[in-house]
């Protein structure tokens, strides 16, 4: 498959020549299941622990195409004797009553506390491994009578692996080992992100930025290889991304939350997701996306109790991937462990 061999051709170069004008994170489909792997704010924002899995198969028949999995844990610490909802809130199925209902009707913000997480992330494109471990902080402050404000940051670090046996240049061109030891992989190397988040139980808006720190990742200052490879200076890029979203009430079974995320890698143009989310019941949720641009994307989810909740989408590439791949499918799977059910059912 020419397409799919230029593909993982291009990746190795990539890295090799220092060339940034991609974006080098992830993409996800399912962020609004889980904001917390994009913004470091979200930390310990709800009053349970929150545990994500999630397992993403990019551009479905396309060799070397990217495959990325990661594990998010976050929680509130201290005591977390407050009900507070916010439009991405997992509802707590064994607390729905008329007692429960009028009390989120009449919530205030939570007082202030701290949140704490870590993600772990594995992230492959063709030969390429990117393994990314980090540790996340967060504040959450009431700024109104219902309204929260939180500053999260996350330390980590991330190191990309090359696989020399899967990359196959032909005979005629085989990969220079010099390359491959340029300084460019297998190299761990830091890594900072940020946030800050708006909400309360109808809104958000949030802002973050991932690999702030520009560090360098090669060390090759021009030089030619042997095969003709100039290896040029790298680095980490910023990935800057601005979330909105408002939560609807249709009715007492249905709600709505439209929301959109620009996103910004220089030099890229500006990238546009625009999102809706079709709640029933706090059981069912049916979701839609558009990436400009880029495709379109189908989302399920249930809520199967107050402890498990399962997503799944499928993406569709308008561009040319779409004549060689079958599409994007991407599962996300939470866990939460709400430690006041007692209160909340008391309600």
């Amino acid at each position: 498959m020419i397409l799919g061999k230029k593909f993982v051709i291009n990746c190795v170069f990539f890295l090799m020549v220092g060339c940034v004008s991609a974006q080098q994170q992830p993409y996800y489909t399912q962020y609004i299941l889980n904001n917390f792997i994009l913004n470091p704010a979200l930390a310990g924002i709800e009053n349970y622990w929150d545990c994500k899995v999630s397992y993403r198969k990019q551009w479905v028949g396309l060799n070397g195409a990217p495959t990325t999995l990661y594990l998010t844990v976050n929680a509130p610490l201290g005591k977390t004797e407050y009900d507070y909802e916010t439009p991405v809130t997992v509802p707590d199925l064994q607390a729905k009553n008329l007692g429960a209902k009028q009390f989120l009707m009449e919530y205030t913000a939570p007082p202030a506390h701290h949140g704490v997480g870590f993600t772990i992330l594995n992230d492959k494109t063709g030969p390429l491994n990117r393994i990314a471990a980090y540790g996340s902080y967060a504040y959450h402050v009431p700024v109104g009578v219902k309204t929260s404000l939180s500053f999260g940051l996350s330390l980590g670090v991330q190191e990309v692996n090359v696989d020399a046996t899967a990359v196959d240049f032909g005979q005629t061109n085989p990969i220079d080992p010099a390359a491959l030891g340029s300084g460019y992989l297998n190299k761990l190397e830091p890594d900072v992100n940020a946030g800050l988040w708006l909400s309360n139980k109808s809104f958000f808006v949030g802002l973050s930025a991932q690999q702030i720190v520009p560090v360098p990742i090669n060390s090759g200052n021009g030089t030619t290889t042997s095969s003709g490879v100039v290896l040029l200076e790298g680095k980490l890029i910023p990935h800057t991304f601005l979330t909105g979203g408002y939560k609807i009430s249709v009715n007492d079974d249905i709600n709505i939350l439209p929301s959109v995320m620009i996103r910004y890698v220089q030099p890229l143009p500006i990238g546009l997701d625009v999102n809706a989310k079709i709640q029933y019941q706090d059981l069912l949720w049916l979701g839609f996306s558009y990436r400009y641009h880029q495709g379109y994307a189908a989302m399920l989810g249930v809520n199967i109790s107050s402890t498990i909740n399962l997503g799944y989408s499928y993406d569709y590439a308008t561009t040319q991937l779409n004549t060689v791949s079958s599409g994007t499918h991407e599962i996300v799977l939470g866990f939460l462990w709400r430690r006041n059910n007692k209160d909340s059912n008391s309600k």
